[in-house]
């Protein structure tokens, strides 16, 4: 049954999957909704016996209904190949009664390269289907990941342009360095002062830009999202979560029907809602447990029902999730309003407005299979360093904050419910954060003195994405106010 993509702001008309991932954002500013969820077609059992490859065909055929088998193949096999450094993609590793589903084996060590490897070719086979002319050029901002990975995934595609937006002083240095050395004549990374939120907010109101569009348009381009706004970034998350349970049951940990609950790390709400899907698709999960950090914005929505930005950003060391507007909220508030635009878009208008909406008793009720907790900075350096002196095992700030905000919820509930943790990122990409909370003698260390002791520690060879950028030269260093991002993009695509 075909699926077709609705805004979550009007009633406009539906669109098909090519089309939504070509625009990234709906032309009234709403994102793009599937108009039902997909049931899985294969079983358990069957599924448990394909590879990462082909359990992401059965589960991506079903939303993307307008793509061929060869096409959507295509699209697969280029993206999950020798980019990742193991074979299963996306292995588990059970630590301290925990299963931590490792998504940090792509080109770029964070989970943003399992949808951002794919979305390239979605993208380009998108506009062949579609019969487009126009350059595309991708607009993205970034609390840290997506940028690096949108980059690599985009960099020197024919027939495409990538501009990256990230809050100057608001990333992990490894990250920083992962960007600015970033070849490609296609690609362009500008640093903002400001915050996350400010280069998110900055990039819509681009996207919402008309007078720019037009301009565009005449000069042989046209906008599109890397963000997880992007449809097609959230589809291929929903792949993971099915090829996890998989895993579990091939390997003999569930039984086939067997609930699980699923912890994630999480900043645009994007991942945690793929889990959602992917729950609403047949997937034996019971509570979806949405971690945050200090900027704790959804553990008060999911403890009052009131979401308000209206408060202070807090810089952390899991910057991923430093981010006070979760985009991808929007969605699941759409679906819990009753799939009612109208509702949804004075919600969103009140957000933009006053900073803040409060959702219907009602629509509360329907969060029940969500949990939500935080952990502090503390309690995140002190998880890291409890694991790895009781396990041996090395993880990274913001799966840290997931391990933390799991170990509360066990307490909160007594649910013993065999439970998988989204690990986010490699611990090499905040090696700082991760060493100084085993121990601060490594306070003293340079950053890449810190990479080689991990390694050691750890006894984990250093990832290719970091020994590539230990000597490699900063070949984008420009710095801009959040008022002038209109004018870059302009310069850059020589649109004067």
């Amino acid at each position: 049954m075909e699926v077709l993509y609705k805004s979550t702001r009007s009633d406009i008309a539906p669109v098909k999957a090519s089309q939504a991932i070509l625009k990234g954002l709906s032309d009234d500013g709403g994102l793009f909704v599937p108009d039902h969820i997909p049931a899985l077609d294969k079983s358990l059992s069957e599924l448990s016996k394909m590879s990462y490859k082909e359990v992401a065909y059965e589960v991506m055929k079903l939303f993307l209904t307008d793509f061929t088998e060869e096409e959507l193949k295509n699209c697969i096999n280029k993206a999950y190949d020798s980019k990742f450094d193991t074979e299963v993609i996306a292995p588990l590793v059970e630590a301290d009664g925990a299963y931590y589903l490792e998504l940090f084996h792509g080109a770029t060590i964070a989970f943003k390269d399992m949808a951002l490897s794919i979305l390239p070719h979605l993208l380009i086979t998108s506009a062949k289907k579609n019969n487009v002319k126009n350059e595309i050029v991708i607009l993205t901002a970034t609390s840290g990941d997506t940028g690096k990975a949108a980059l690599a995934g985009f960099a020197e595609v024919e027939g495409t342009k990538i501009i990256v937006f990230y809050p100057k002083n608001g990333v992990s240095p490894i990250q920083e360095k992962q960007m600015v050395t970033q070849k490609g004549a296609n690609t362009h990374v500008i640093g903002i002062h400001g915050n996350f939120d400010d280069a998110q907010t900055g990039v819509k109101q681009l996207f919402n830009d008309k007078e720019l569009a037009k301009e565009m348009e005449e000069a042989g381009y046209q906008f599109s999202s890397a963000n997880s706004i992007n449809i097609g970034r959230l589809v291929p998350q929903i792949v993971y979560y099915v090829y996890a349970y998989a895993q579990l049951l091939a390997e003999g940990e569930v039984k086939e029907g067997e609930t699980i609950n699923v912890v994630v790390p999480t900043g645009n709400f994007g991942n945690i809602l793929a889990a959602f899907y992917a729950k609403n698709m047949g997937l034996p999960i019971g509570k979806l447990i949405c971690a945050s950090n200090d900027n704790k914005v959804l553990y008060d929505f999911f403890k009052t029902g009131t979401y308000d930005r209206n408060r202070e950003f807090v810089l952390t060391t899991s910057p991923s999730m430093d981010i006070l507007i979760s985009s991808n909220l929007e969605r699941l508030i759409y679906r819990i309003a009753g799939a009612d635009s109208k509702k949804n878009a004075e919600l969103m208008s009140a957000l933009s407005g006053e900073g803040k909406y409060t959702i219907t008793e009602d629509m509360k009720a329907q969060l029940k299979d969500f949990y939500g907790n935080y952990a502090s900075e503390a309690e995140t350096a002190q998880l890291i360093k409890a694991l790895y002196e009781d396990c041996g095992y090395v993880i990274d700030t913001h799966t840290a904050v997931a391990a933390s905000v799991y170990g509360k919820y066990k307490k909160d509930t007594a649910d013993e419910t065999k439970t998988v943790i989204a690990s986010t990122a490699s611990p090499f990409k905040f090696t700082r954060s991760v060493m100084e909370a085993i121990d601060t003698k490594y306070s003293s260390m340079g950053d890449f003195e810190l990479v080689d002791e991990l390694s050691k520690i750890a006894n984990v060879s250093v990832p290719n994405a970091i020994e590539e950028i230990r000597t490699a030269p900063v070949v984008h260093n420009t710095v801009c106010d959040r008022t002038e991002m209109k004018e870059k993009v302009k310069e850059f695509l020589g649109i004067n």
